[in-house]
């Protein structure tokens, strides 16, 4: 059995202009975020005014919200494959043109088909930098910041859900609910892709992919922009004497997974990481937030200002998570969220089932436990949810890997994203929130028994561990190798 947790004989990152280049980088790259963040956030505060001038149903509202998501399962999968074929640089460069092309068509979209392209469109943007931004982020960071590094990612989703907020309460307060509003508030979109595709054109490939291509020397000179010279070198050699030794060297993606029962098992366990996220519930709340709390008792225009106040506490939660990134552990995290986030599902099915319609502590009380549970998702899963999915797959099978566990991901959402008005609507706050209550807890089973352990260690420690079985872990903390 391999022993993961030593660590290659690594000189120190240090300090210096590598570092400021470094986040430079990952700034530009997290322009993918905050476009996913917006454009799956605009819909919060859009549909309604947007449902009145294209006579949407209940029906149709729920196809326009997860035409999105279905579009992201599929761009998920699309854009991992494609990433490994072109590069991370030139695939994030042609998502920023599809985000910018998707939201012209809804923007001008005069029904509700039109619409419903354009979502679809600006879902596979959404899945494709789901897919590939983290992995890119965690390809080009050292291992003792890539937790705090492809967190960012996370932290400009959020952010980019409260620009969506805000921008909502704002364009809603300024000019009301009059024909076109919802169509100002989708545009808006088109800026942060503009910045995405012209700050991507100078930034550089990932290494680890140029590496796996056998273009040594273009990976060198990049590491040399982010490290020393001395650990510049000493990574490359790291990253070379791995993929040599891989059992699997020869093989990618499908054909490497039929080669080895330990990668099948990581893919199978970073779905189910995906699918356990989406199930807490956490994008219902982003997505139908103001559905949520106009059924709580506030009135319309009052619940959308006070959306804000999830779309806030997100961003506090993240930076939270990104401090705390190096210090505790993945899966430690990840059980503290579960656990947290849980035991607000019960309270807020609690609340909503004591403090009956027309009491005038029932919305106030809802929301805050909203916040409560979108604190708790945001300071310990979601970020530890995408820097875990960026770094448990071996370079053979990373984007593959990734496109699979964020493609279950997309379709959990999009499923959930498509019923919650109907499960709303028939079981109410109190049922709806329960049953996701009873999900957590299975999550929470889930992450003890099967979820690896990453944090601390280079990737290629970690491809070692997962492609000899030496990482995997059980809830006593006995390896299986």
């Amino acid at each position: 059995m391999v022993d993961v947790t030593q660590h290659a004989a690594l000189p120190p990152v240090g300090t210096g202009p590598h570092r400021r280049r470094l986040g430079v980088l990952a700034l530009v790259a997290t322009f993918g975020g905050l476009l996913f963040g917006y454009d799956t956030g605009v819909i919060n505060g859009a549909l309604r005014p947007m449902a009145d001038e294209l006579g949407l149903t209940a029906l149709t509202e729920g196809v326009v919200t997860s035409s999105l998501l279905f579009g992201a399962a599929v761009g998920a999968v699309v854009g991992g494959r494609i990433s490994d074929g072109w590069g991370r640089r030139r695939t994030i460069i042609a998502l920023a043109v599809t985000f910018f092309v998707g939201t012209l068509t809804c923007v001008a979209a005069p029904t509700f088909g039109v619409m419903v392209v354009g979502r679809v469109l600006l879902g596979l943007a959404v899945g494709g930098a789901s897919t590939v931004v983290p992995v890119f982020l965690a390809e080009l960071a050292p291992y003792e910041i890539r937790g705090s590094l492809s967190g960012r990612n996370e932290l400009m989703i959020v952010i980019g859900q409260l620009a969506a907020f805000v921008v909502n309460a704002v364009i809603g307060t300024v000019w009301g609910e009059g024909d076109g509003v919802w169509r100002v508030m989708l545009a808006v979109c088109a800026l942060p892709a503009v910045a995405l595709f012209v700050g991507m054109l100078r930034v550089p490939e990932s290494p680890r992919w140029s590496a796996s291509k056998g273009r040594r020397y273009e990976a060198l000179a990049v590491l040399e922009q982010v490290r020393s010279r001395e650990r510049a070198v000493a990574e490359l050699e790291d990253i070379v004497r791995v993929d040599e030794s891989a059992p699997t060297r020869h093989e990618r993606g499908w054909r490497a997974l039929r080669g080895n029962k330990w990668l099948v098992r990581i893919v199978v366990i970073g779905a189910g990481i995906g699918v356990a996220q989406q199930l807490t519930g956490i994008n219902s709340i982003m997505y139908y937030g103001q559905v949520v709390l106009i059924e709580s008792g506030f009135k319309e225009s009052v619940a959308l200002i006070v959306n804000i106040a999830p779309g806030i506490i997100a961003v506090v939660g993240g930076v939270v998570a990104l401090a705390n990134m190096e210090r505790i552990n993945r899966r430690t995290t990840l059980i503290l969220g579960y656990s947290l986030t849980t035991v607000c599902h019960f309270l807020i099915g609690i609340a909503s089932m004591t403090l009956q319609p027309g009491n005038p502590a029932r919305p106030w009380v809802i929301l805050f436990l909203v916040v409560a549970f979108v604190g708790s998702m945001q300071t310990f899963l979601n970020v530890a949810t995408w820097v875990i999915l960026s770094e448990i797959f071996p370079t053979q099978v990373r984007a593959l890997g990734m496109g699979i566990a964020v493609f279950c991901l997309w379709t959990a959402n999009a499923f959930l994203g498509l019923a919650f008005p109907s499960i709303v609507a028939s079981a109410g706050i109190t049922g709806t929130f329960f049953g996701f209550g009873v999900v957590g807890l299975a999550a929470l089973l889930f992450v003890w028994r099967f979820v690896p352990e990453s944090r601390g260690r280079t990737l290629e420690e970690v491809e070692r561990g997962v492609t000899t079985g030496g990482i995997f872990t059980v809830g006593s903390g006995r390896r299986r190798g």
